[in-house]
């Protein structure tokens, strides 16, 4: 399903802006462990013995003997399988397990415009707070990174999506199916994991763009304001793309509010320069 595009010269930057991924060999945990990190050391440390929490109390704990939910998906309606005590944490999937978007005789949901490696994602976060490539705390020198795959250090940043008919930043599409399904804490981590993704194509970074305004509300300032920082800080490489101009041409949206948050960044420039504070 990942489709890749040959890099174009010229198409192509590598952020300053986000962490790289390290080579040293210590020992790295995941977003998982490192929250769950200070509550543990405060259990260890108590004089008197706690009762045991029952399992299914636990949030990170999903009931794994709730009824099974068969989820349809995709145009070439993929199966998938999940608990729907785990489906449930989405509101969602809980008004559909409800009966809202449930069929009456199975319990099967049907979600033909999603993309299965995206619910496989979301899935995986259901079931274990973080999904592929892990997002690892760096100990030693106190940073995040993403999980590596292979020796070529390849994390899959992009996918193939059938809505668009090409490739578009994984994350991306995981923080606007967190929007659709409910889940704030996944689009967080969908948005802090892309700001680490590097060596993007124009053309790939301009269609998620394009992608994030037609499936984020106009009241969106997270991940529409992350794209205009990003092609603003980038300049210099896309106002050499020949993809920059023909889809600034096209118009739309995005290419108004790049506009003024570049007017507003000049004004802040002239600010400084005026200040006399400033050498």
């Amino acid at each position: 399903m990942f489709v890749r595009n040959k890099l174009r010269q010229g198409e192509s930057f590598s952020s300053r802006y986000g962490a790289g991924k390290s080579v040293s060999k210590s020992k790295k945990h995941s977003f998982r462990d490192h929250s769950v990190a200070a509550g543990v050391k405060r259990a260890e440390s108590s004089a008197q013995p706690s009762p045991r929490k029952d399992q299914s109390s636990d949030p990170t704990s999903p009931n794994l003997t709730s009824a099974i939910i068969t989820l349809v998906v995709g145009p070439d309606q993929r199966l998938f399988a999940a608990h729907e005590d785990v489906l449930c944490n989405s509101s969602f999937f809980q008004a559909a397990c409800r009966g809202q978007f449930l069929e009456s005789h199975a319990k099967r949901i049907n979600l033909p415009e999603e993309s299965p490696e995206i619910l496989s994602s979301v899935l995986e976060f259901l079931y274990k707070g973080d999904y592929y490539p892990k997002l690892l705390h760096n100990k030693r020198k106190d940073t995040w990174e993403l999980e590596d795959r292979g020796a070529n250090g390849n994390n899959e940043s992009t996918i193939y999506h059938h809505a668009v008919g090409g490739n578009l930043l994984k994350d991306t599409v995981i923080y606007c199916a967190a929007l659709r399904y409910d889940l704030p804490e996944l689009g967080r981590l969908a948005l802090r994991k892309q700001g680490l993704q590097s060596g993007i194509q124009v053309s790939t970074i301009l269609s998620s763009a394009r992608y994030a305004y037609a499936q984020t509300p106009d009241t969106d300032s997270k991940l529409r304001a992350h794209y205009l920082a990003l092609i603003i800080r980038s300049k210099n490489t896309f106002k050499r793309s020949g993809t920059m101009q023909m889809e600034m041409e096209e118009g739309g949206r995005l290419f108004f509010d790049l506009f003024v948050a570049m007017c507003n960044h000049i004004d802040d420039l002239g600010t400084i320069s005026r200040s006399p504070f400033t050498r």
